[in-house]
């Protein structure tokens, strides 16, 4: 094992070690989120451009990627092995596989067009930013991105944010939804996730200051970062709802009673819920949701 992945914090590597699993469960982005933002970023239409991964787990953003007319080169860069490992068996064309990690990216000084960050803040993504478990809104992992970037060049984030996995302010659609909700804020860890909505903050300092530091104030991205939000709804049953449910970090590494105990709890929610259609599933409800900002 490289010393990027010998790194990654051992919840992340225990809690994404079924890659494949992961693979299957996971979903991808729906077309008109991914169109939105390639356009915000300039990169729709843009032949060639150089593109960063980052995070890129088994690949579900890269493939799409890959799969467009520009015909992008892309550099995935991912951590946990297994991951790594999932990705390389698609040999995806114009795609190359690196192991690193948000604080070091091994690549060149302004050497591509620019990053985009699919799921970034889970416990993977945390674990990547330095190799330790310590929070997104981190600096050195900034300045990173920023050094690989040309100038004008872009940074891209994407979520799929299930309403069971959204923020507390935010409303679930449906009770069942709600109920789950409250199952996952019950396991939180301490590890910051889109649900904590901390990831502005690393952003937003750039601008904080005192009056002695405010002339020396340097950001390296704009302000503010642009935001949008596509909906989606999605027929499932029950155990495919748990099987995409129990890919979440925290949940994919209770084990034994601890695990069954959440099923149970889930699939209950589920069970005893009135919005089932003629099938018995459930519509699940969330948000894919993006954001980009230009490098300075």
């Amino acid at each position: 094992m490289s010393k990027e992945s010998s790194t990654l914090a051992a919840a992340a590597q225990s809690g994404f070690s079924n890659a494949s699993s992961y693979d299957q469960n996971r979903p991808s982005y729906p077309p008109e989120a991914v169109d939105k933002l390639l356009t915000h970023l300039y990169l729709n239409d843009m032949p060639e451009a150089q593109i960063v991964d980052l995070a890129a787990g088994t690949g579900k953003f890269t493939e799409l990627l890959a799969n467009r007319k520009e015909g992008y080169e892309i550099i995935a860069i991912e951590p946990h092995e297994a991951m790594r490992r999932e990705l390389e068996k698609k040999e995806l064309k114009g795609v190359v596989v690196k192991d690193g990690y948000a604080a070091h990216i091994p690549l060149e000084d302004q050497s591509v067009d620019a990053v985009i960050a699919s799921q970034p803040i889970n416990k993977r993504w945390v674990s990547m930013l330095t190799g330790v478990g310590v929070r997104f809104a981190n600096d050195e992992a900034l300045k990173e991105i920023h050094r690989i970037i040309r100038q004008a060049g872009v940074f891209g984030m994407i979520w799929n944010v299930e309403d069971y996995n959204q923020p507390e302010a935010w409303n679930a659609t449906t009770d069942w939804e709600a109920k789950v909700k409250a199952i996952t804020w019950s396991f939180d860890d301490g590890t910051p996730r889109f649900r904590h909505e901390k990831w502005r903050d690393v952003f937003d300092a750039q601008l904080r200051s005192t009056p002695v530091t405010a002339p020396f104030a340097d950001p390296l991205f704009t302000l503010p970062i642009g935001e949008e939000s596509v909906p989606f709804a999605i027929s499932m049953s029950k155990e495919k709802v748990w099987e995409r449910y129990s890919t979440l970090s925290q949940i994919a590494n209770l084990k034994g009673e601890k695990e069954e105990n959440v099923k149970r709890k889930v699939l209950k929610a589920i069970e005893d819920s009135n919005e089932k259609n003629e099938k018995g599933e459930v519509i699940m409800h969330g948000c894919t949701f993006f954001a980009w900002t230009t490098r300075i």
